[in-house]
């Protein structure tokens, strides 16, 4: 059968030849693990905060840098103020058309200069609005920013009081000084003013005298931009002059700083929340993920298992807490196999010593025993020794390898019931001798199949009935019923011998339990059968329970094994 967990466990260490070189690359390592730790610590932030502050923040820069390139927002400011100032034009030439228009006795229409000086001067209520008047040969006979007799005063606006600049002032002044760097929609005429103004000075001006009513944007002036636009001065739908209307943009640029001002000040506040945001929203992610970094480091250098838990995040119930569930759940597993492989060093320590010591004892008195048959004997004992050392390293290294193995196996459809068919038919041709009875019971007319590894189901039954074999008295009945109930195959193999001794029913299923049937010889089996049969069941999700039976209600009539696979 089965056998138990024997204590006992060897710890052997080997030392390399090189051992300065062993020693030297040791404290290579740990001075860079030191070293990147150290780094970790002095760092402020993540990098993983970093990126995520990078890109709220050019996310956010990219719609305020569009704003701050105001361009379609000033040309509409651009374009009202010039319909604006056309309005005012054509209001003003109408006035000239109709009052300042004399005629000579040959017919030809003039502009009386006095009149229309004073007609613009009344109409002039804006001082930041400049208008002049321009004759059809060209000469300019009326300007609004000139007053006394004959224009000899000369009126200029004066700039608004400079304030002490304040940051916001400084700020701005930056972003426009970038700004004007950047690419123009269009490429501006620059205006100048000479000292004797001309119509030809001026396109629109010209363009007037034909009758057209354009305006005009110029680079100059104090805020960059010059406005005008020309009106032509008809009489009767004769042009006799034109007036042209111009100022500096000072108010549009006004409207525009103070929107970058508010846009600025938006900006600001927004981009204090989006760190803030971006630093908490980093936290949450760089500071669990740290965490479990820190942890995951101490179980690959530590030693206690306190030392090695993992946190726990799944009550978060995102990727993070999945990522913590996950770790932990394969920290536990890792640590059940060490515990595992462990003791399976122990056993199989405590399992080599017996035979050895055995071997040991029959080859030191050989050499001191000179009755031939004596040495005979114990050359026997040697022999049957060595057989059992052999079996014994064979299901060793089987064991070891199943759980690699049994990841690689292809898995098919397997037909339970023939297999079970052929296996008692060849275990009925070896158990001849003893007299044993084995019947088979396939309940149901559906074939009995599953899903999994026929070598290794072939393996867990042929076990399963040796073991049945083994402690059925001569003479005795094995039974072994096969059915299909509720999604799950049951194989029910009982034999009619002992049964398993009470408090066993689990304990016979580790790894080296011994519980030998009488006349059997010591060493024949090596307890592992029970154990690989187990791990094989539930790499195929399934169970396998051991349990006495019993008869008229009195225990001791055999064992029973009782293996379930799932079907699907």
């Amino acid at each position: 059968m089965t056998q138990d967990t024997a204590g006992g466990s060897d710890e052997a260490r080997d030392g390399g030849a090189d051992g300065t070189s062993t020693s030297g690359s040791r404290l290579s390592k740990t001075l860079t693990n030191w070293s990147r730790r150290r780094r970790q610590r002095r760092r402020t932030l993540s990098p993983l905060t970093l990126r995520i502050l990078a890109v709220n923040v050019i996310a956010l820069l990219i719609p305020i840098g569009f704003l701050f390139y105001s361009g379609p927002y000033r040309d509409g400011l651009i374009d009202a103020e010039l319909e604006a100032m056309r309005d005012k034009g054509k209001l003003v030439a109408a006035a000239l058309g109709e009052t300042s228009v004399e005629a000579t006795r040959t017919g030809r229409q003039f502009i009386n200069p006095i009149i229309a000086r004073d007609i613009v001067r009344r109409l002039s209520d804006t001082p930041k609005l400049r208008t002049r008047l321009f004759v059809i040969n060209g000469e300019q006979i009326v300007d609004s920013y000139q007053v006394g007799k004959g224009g000899i005063i000369q009126v200029e606006m004066l700039a608004p009081p400079v304030m002490h600049e304040g940051f916001w002032d400084w700020a701005l002044g930056l972003i426009e000084w970038g700004i004007d760097w950047l690419p123009t929609r269009e490429k501006l005429q620059p205006y100048r003013e000479a000292a004797s103004p001309r119509a030809t000075h001026y396109e629109e001006v010209i363009r007037a005298f034909s009758g057209d009513m354009i305006g005009a944007v110029r680079t100059g002036g104090k805020s960059g931009l010059v406005l005008s636009v020309a009106i032509p001065v008809q009489h009767y739908r004769r042009v006799v002059g034109a007036v042209m209307l111009s100022q500096d943009a000072t108010e549009i640029e006004a409207a525009i700083r103070d929107l970058r001002q508010k846009v600025v000040t938006v900006f600001g506040l927004a981009l204090v929340i989006t760190i803030l945001l971006s630093v908490y929203l980093a936290g949450t992610i760089a500071r669990p993920v740290l965490r479990l970094a820190a942890a995951a480091e101490r179980v690959r250098r530590g030693h206690g298992r306190e030392s090695q838990q993992i946190p726990d995040f799944s009550s978060r119930g995102d990727e993070i807490g999945d990522l913590s569930s996950v770790l932990r759940e394969m920290t536990d597993s890792l640590h059940e196999r060490m515990d595992a492989t462990e003791r399976f060093a122990a056993d199989v320590s405590h399992e080599i010593k017996n035979p050895l010591t055995s071997l040991r004892s029959a080859v030191e008195t050989a050499s001191r025993l000179k009755d031939s048959e004596q040495q005979k004997q114990l050359m026997a004992i040697v022999l049957e020794d060595v057989q059992r050392l052999d079996r014994l390293i064979t299901d060793i290294s089987n064991a070891s390898r199943l759980d690699s193995e049994l990841s690689r196996e292809e898995m098919g459809t397997v037909d339970v019931g023939r297999m079970l068919m052929a296996l008692v038919e060849v275990e009925s041709g070896t158990a001849s001798d003893s007299e044993l009875e084995i019947e088979l019971d396939l309940q149901g007319d559906a074939a009995l199949v599953v899903v999994g590894s026929e070598s290794r189901l072939v393996q867990v039954f042929r076990n399963l009935l040796g073991n049945a074999a083994s402690f059925s008295p001569p003479g005795g009945k094995i039974q072994v019923m096969a059915k299909e109930r509720e999604g799950l195959l049951e194989v029910i193999i009982e034999d009619a011998g002992p049964g398993i001794p009470e408090g066993k029913l689990a304990a016979i299923f580790d790894r080296f339990y011994t519980e030998r049937p009488e006349g059997e010889k010591f060493g024949t089996h090596s307890g592992l059968g029970l154990s690989i049969s187990k791990q094989i069941v539930e790499a195929h999700s399934g169970s396998i329970v051991a349990e006495n039976r019993s008869e008229d209600g009195k225990p001791g009539a055999g064992a029973r094994f009782t293996v379930s696979l799932p079907t699907e």
